[in-house]
């Protein structure tokens, strides 16, 4: 049973945006559920409070522990790796290094891995969040601390940033297999259908007699290059930005 004052109703739109055009293909009907309202920020400091439950959240492929505080205010966190119930954990500057517990990036040391990791001091945490990942305290600076992300990237990070200590669990999750195509419609996941097996009004690749190649270099369905082009914005995070995922 989950928490209902930590849940509300995720209301599904089907890829369709405000004026009701399919702004995002294959996104289609699901089962209802509802959405867990998990602390990202941490923002509840210097309490310590105990994991009472570890839950499946079908909102994302991490677990979410569900943590209640010494003034029974309860809240859900993402799960670290080993992560159980009877664990206690805090959100303090002067807390250990411990799995679970949350610091800001300048009182973590060198070689801890971290996750849900902020941006922006106080907006919440945002990177390093689904099953399995992690990152890794590299290095320091005067300002800010460097990590190691899951891509291979190194990226700066104001020391003033909070994460989370450990990496996330659910590590598995990775080789599970979906196993039936009705399994991903329960999940609102709706067929792709090959360019080349359709119209030529409809993609770029369609039309032509019998089983047609692409005949052209690939295009998405608007026309634009679908494989090899950049599209990274080159000045978004470059500063922050210390050694590249792949060479320019």
């Amino acid at each position: 049973m989950e928490e209902k004052n930590l849940k509300v109703i995720l209301k599904k739109h089907s890829g369709r945006d405000n004026t009701g055009s399919i702004s995002v293909r294959h996104q289609g009907g699901r089962q209802k559920r509802y959405y867990r309202l998990i602390d990202f920020k941490r923002d509840k400091r210097d309490v310590e409070g105990e994991v009472t439950r570890i839950e499946r959240d079908p909102n994302r492929n991490a677990l979410i522990a569900l943590v209640k505080y010494k003034d029974n205010e309860l809240r859900y966190i993402i799960q670290p790796a080993g992560l159980k119930d009877g664990d206690k954990v805090i959100a303090s500057v002067k807390a250990d290094i411990k799995i679970g517990n949350a610091l800001p990036l300048k009182n973590i040391p060198i070689g801890v891995s971290v996750h849900d990791v902020e941006i922006y001091p106080g907006r919440g945490g945002q990177m390093a969040r689904s099953a399995g990942t992690t990152a890794v305290v590299v290095a320091k600076e005067d300002l800010y601390t460097q990590l190691k992300l899951q891509s291979g990237e190194i990226r700066r990070f104001l020391n003033d940033c909070w994460a989370t200590i450990g990496q996330v669990g659910n590590i598995e999750h990775k080789d599970e297999v979906i196993g039936r195509a009705g399994r991903n419609i329960l999940m609102g996941i709706r067929p792709t259908v090959r360019g080349t097996a359709q119209d030529p009004r409809s993609h770029p690749h369609g039309g032509g007699e019998g089983k047609s190649g692409e005949g052209m270099h690939p295009k998405t369905p608007w026309g634009k290059p679908a494989r090899g082009k950049r599209t990274r914005d080159k000045n978004r995070w470059n500063k922050h930005l210390i050694i590249k995922r792949r060479k320019p």
